[in-house]
């Protein structure tokens, strides 16, 4: 066993690795040839074959699986204690997890009861060789800037990392790891609280995290019907709908949808912005996408600041000649 690691707590999705995982794993990977560390995952639950062997593919060195009935279900205490008292025995130099609901919540807990550094919704982490350290990115100021945040030498740094971010790495078929199967459960004495119930929200086609096209409306739309229009506009460009905080509260539309601080972390190929003003709360959600093009009637709408493109007018008028066009490009 290497004496350093660098540890991603991953997430399983119907048994199968979670996407944000794979690309944790390829961020700790070059992150790992840079300082001279491991790359351990440590997973809980069901997980298949296949999905244990895509993760020595992706570059892990060493897996652990938490296999114990305990971990079977959505428990932040039980995250926590796993995560912990794992981290007590490989000393990590580095924890990477996902800002994902997940993440957010057992992250500063792992932090805290670790006395370790914790820098949430990150963008970028790099290793500074000349102080030994690494250095996180994050938004700030509601996404208008980038801050930098680093912790002493040789002290732990756990990390959310925005979905995006980091790249998957090559993968290398038939690479081998090691498997550490943990079957101890979680202490019951850690565990304060209990699942009740588990809702599934339904989805259609591509999920929001996972879209490369998104046509955002925001307030500016006036109504639910203006949903239907921009919709339209997302189903020919083979994209998806999301929505700023206004229409969710309006129920315009569901939560499911809502991208921002409070909703959905999105890094589109293209982001197309329709009514939206450009609060600080939404831009934080979406800041990242790769293309951002915007349409709005008030030329003073702050979404234009972050916009590749941008465009004075009423939505209704242009958008309509928008999808037609698409569509006869498509003919």
């Amino acid at each position: 066993m290497t004496t350093k690691n660098i540890l991603v707590f991953g997430e399983v999705e119907k048994g199968r690795l979670a996407p944000i995982t794979k690309e944790l794993l390829g961020g700790a990977r070059r992150l790992s040839d840079q300082v001279g560390a491991g790359v351990n995952l440590l997973v809980a639950g069901a997980l298949s074959g296949e999905s244990l062997q895509d993760a020595a593919e992706f570059g892990t060195d060493i897996i652990y699986h938490a296999t114990d009935p305990g971990y079977g279900e959505f428990s932040s205490d039980a995250y926590s204690f796993l995560a912990v008292e794992l981290c007590k025995k490989i000393d990590p130099v580095l924890c990477l997890m996902g800002q994902t609901d997940l993440g957010r919540d057992i992250a500063p807990r792992i932090a805290a009861r670790l006395g370790a550094g914790l820098c949430m919704d990150c963008v970028e982490v790099r290793f500074d060789p000349a102080q030994n350290i690494f250095v996180q990115t994050r938004p700030a100021f509601g996404g208008k800037a980038l801050a930098e945040f680093s912790s002493p030498a040789g002290k732990l740094q756990v990390n959310t990392i925005r979905a995006k971010s980091m790249e998957p790495a090559a993968t290398q078929a038939g690479r081998k790891s090691e498997l550490m199967e943990i079957k101890e459960g979680p202490d019951p004495s850690a565990i304060k609280t209990k699942l009740v119930s588990v809702k599934v929200l339904e989805t259609d086609g591509i999920k929001l995290e996972e879209a490369k096209i998104i046509v955002a409306g925001g307030g500016g739309l006036g109504s639910a019907e203006g949903f239907t229009i921009i919709k339209e506009l997302a189903d020919a460009l083979g994209g998806v709908i999301g929505a700023t905080r206004v229409p969710v509260d309006e129920n315009w539309v569901p939560l499911s949808i809502e991208i921002g601080q409070t909703g959905k972390i999105v890094s589109p190929d293209l982001y197309i912005a329709i009514g939206i003003s450009g609060a600080a709360q939404h831009i934080t959600g979406m800041v990242s996408s790769k293309k951002i093009v915007a349409i709005n009637k008030d030329p003073d709408a702050n979404i234009f600041k972050i916009s590749d493109l941008g465009l004075v007018a009423d939505y209704k008028t242009v958008v309509p000649v928008l999808i037609e066009k698409i569509k006869e490009s498509a003919r």
